[in-house]
């Protein structure tokens, strides 16, 4: 069965419970998750026995599965995924459809994992940490980059050095007041977690955002944030993860705003965009670059 991101079968939001758990399932309760997400309609009509002998897994394996991802047990499951019914006449997926609704579907996934005692943590860190330090590799690189700035506006004093090296030399200055934040999809990013381990043996609070629950950044953090879960989280190219990646940053920085322990520091953010910004062209008469002059090469 192959479902178009237009499926209702993908809105789901028992479906995108059991795509935000499947992080923290042991191999047999994934097993039986991931034969669930592949055929819901079919899974309505089987027994615990027949899901078990379908995801090859026992019944005790489907009952603890279920369990674990909130559910009573498999007749619960069940019940929910009969609530959703499908409308046949739904179009073929089309490359809009399909990002809009890989983007909409990971949302909905990492917003189910995010633990509201856990992310109040990390804020309450950020907002009384002397200094943060963001480490991101690869895919992981742009959400960290782009975070940096938004914590810069808020007034907290930021460092992500894109320099594999850097990263481990700021991570040697950092101390028992500081915090060091990383991004890593897998969670097992080597230059990530040298960077990480070195800030711990400093004394900072490690924190992560990733898309995996045994890991070994996660063994290393002090606070881990879920993003990404999902079902094409074996992707190279996680781009479902890096939109949950990017909105948890953002919601960070939102939270680290309205703390009530972050002082209000005036970055001058409105004034320094507003500057940046121009009315005329280039190659317009009498426009001038940043260093006054006419001609922008001279700059």
């Amino acid at each position: 069965m192959s479902h178009s991101s237009a499926d209702p079968w993908r809105s789901s939001t028992t479906l995108a419970r059991l795509r935000a758990g499947l992080a923290t399932l042991g191999p047999g309760e994934q097993r039986v998750a991931r034969a669930v997400l592949a055929e819901p309609a079919a899974v309505v009509e089987l027994s615990t026995a027949e899901l078990a002998a379908a995801s090859g897994t026992s019944p005790a394996t489907v009952v603890r599965a279920c369990q674990r991802l909130g559910f009573r047990g498999f007749q619960h499951l069940r019940l929910e995924l009969a609530r959703v019914t499908p409308d046949p006449e739904w179009a073929a997926a089309t490359p809009v459809d399909t990002a809009f609704g890989a983007a909409a579907e990971a949302l909905a996934a990492t917003r189910a994992t995010i633990d509201p005692a856990g992310f109040a943590a990390v804020v309450d860190l950020i907002v009384r940490a002397r200094r943060i330090l963001l480490v991101g590799n690869g895919f992981s690189s742009p959400p960290i980059q782009d975070a940096a700035l938004r914590f810069t506006t808020a007034g907290r004093s930021v460092e992500a050095p894109l320099d594999i090296l850097g990263q481990q030399f700021s991570a040697r200055l950092l101390t028992d007041r500081d915090v060091c934040l990383a991004v890593s999809y897998s969670g097992a990013n080597t230059h990530t977690l040298r960077a990480c381990a070195a800030a711990r043996d400093r004394g900072a609070s490690v924190v992560a955002i990733t898309s995996y629950s045994t890991t070994p950044l996660t063994r290393l953090s002090d606070h881990v944030l879920w993003a990404g879960a999902g079902v094409h989280e074996n992707e190279a190219d996680s781009f479902s993860a890096r939109i949950s990646q990017f909105t948890i940053l953002y919601a960070l920085q939102r939270a680290v705003l309205g703390h009530p322990e972050q002082q209000a520091d005036d970055t001058g953010a409105r004034d320094v965009v507003a500057d940046a910004l121009s009315d005329s062209l280039p190659d317009e008469p009498g426009h001038t670059n940043e260093c006054g002059n006419r001609n922008m090469i001279d700059c």
